[in-house]
């Protein structure tokens, strides 16, 4: 089957290929993000594959169908950024990944957490720089502290058993009932509450209509004073402004993002010689207790094979007219 794939890295190759060597699939790799602009480079592919800063609304999608694609196969878990009504008007069919390594952003998350705490990317500047004061660099004792997660699925999990493994008092939120295995180390309850008893707020839920800014002035007001937020979910997640609000006043004591909600023009690009023109992205850069990280958290060797495999057969499985394993919106019935 012919597929397109946008946003193209070296290592998206050099996984996928590995994945098609089985597969046997004719695959054109385009480094442009999938537009409006770059949608008709994917004519006369039967299959696209897009990551999570590409564009999927009506528009694009109308341009892919009209140029002979049938499916939209997302290498990402994520796909708030596909017009899932407009596809299946269009009849086109979607697939995605659901799970590739939760254990990978599970771990990242944790990373920034202790990142942040212990200030190792001050420190680490400093040291190389021939500057061995400790002053400022205080740090807390992460065990007996209360950390508060949104959302429980997979990811979320694994983040509340390797806190509960460094001795936290782990809090949820999660609207669906606690799993068997979480019972014994997470206590769910109200997101009010959460806020208030937690001194790490992280995220961990899907961006919806319902999720989107969840992080805001007013639940901000509702934290306690020097808390530490944590984003590996998606960027939009979280009022950006209103976050920055509060690190200059000191109810945010740190901010760990791997994502943020106007990174489309920013990540997965190498911007070192260029202004930044972001001017919210600009001022959080500037703030000695923000670290950010550009969307890497799923970025392990685990996690991209098993990306590039479940997609390739998925792929594999609708040109063979099998229902796909992942999909969102299922290809349409044939006649006949």
């Amino acid at each position: 089957m012919n597929v397109a794939f946008f946003s193209t890295k070296p290592y998206d190759r050099r996984f996928f290929e590995a994945a098609n060597a089985s597969a046997h699939h004719t695959i054109t790799y385009l480094e442009p993000r999938l537009t409006a602009a770059t949608a008709p480079l994917a004519r006369g592919s039967a299959a696209v594959c897009a990551f999570v800063n590409d564009q999927l609304d009506a528009a694009v999608l109308t341009t892919l169908a009209g140029g002979g694609t049938r499916l939209i196969a997302l290498r990402s878990a994520g796909y708030n950024h596909v017009d899932l009504v407009a596809a299946k008007r269009l009849g086109l069919a979607v697939v995605h990944v659901p799970v590739y390594s939760p254990h990978a952003v599970a771990e990242h998350t944790v990373a920034l957490i202790l990142a942040l705490n212990r200030q190792i990317y001050r420190a680490y500047n400093r040291v190389r720089e021939g500057n061995f004061s400790i002053d400022g660099l205080l740090g807390f004792d992460l065990h007996g502290k209360t950390v508060g997660l949104v959302g429980l699925g997979k990811i979320g999990d694994c983040v509340a058993h390797i806190l509960h493994g460094f001795g936290c008092r782990v809090l949820a939120v999660d609207p669906m009932p606690l799993a068997e295995g979480l019972k014994s180390i997470v206590t769910v309850v109200p997101l009010d509450e959460m806020l208030a008893a937690a001194d790490v707020v992280s995220l961990h839920c899907p961006l919806t209509p319902t999720t989107r800014h969840l992080i805001n002035a007013a639940t901000i007001a509702r934290m306690k004073r020097g808390v530490m937020l944590i984003n590996t979910s998606r960027g939009a997640l979280v009022d950006t402004a209103a976050v920055v609000e509060a690190l200059l006043a000191g109810k945010i004591g740190y901010l760990g993002l791997d994502v943020y909600e106007d990174e489309a023009d920013l990540f997965y690009e190498d911007r070192s010689n260029r202004l930044i023109a972001d001017d919210v992205f600009s001022r959080l850069l500037t703030l000695p207790n923000v670290l950010i990280t550009g969307h890497q958290a799923f970025f392990t060797n685990e996690a991209l094979t098993t990306i590039a495999s479940t997609t390739l057969q998925a792929v594999t499985d609708f040109a063979a007219s099998r229902p796909a394993a992942f999909a969102l919106v299922a290809p349409p019935a044939r006649a006949g």
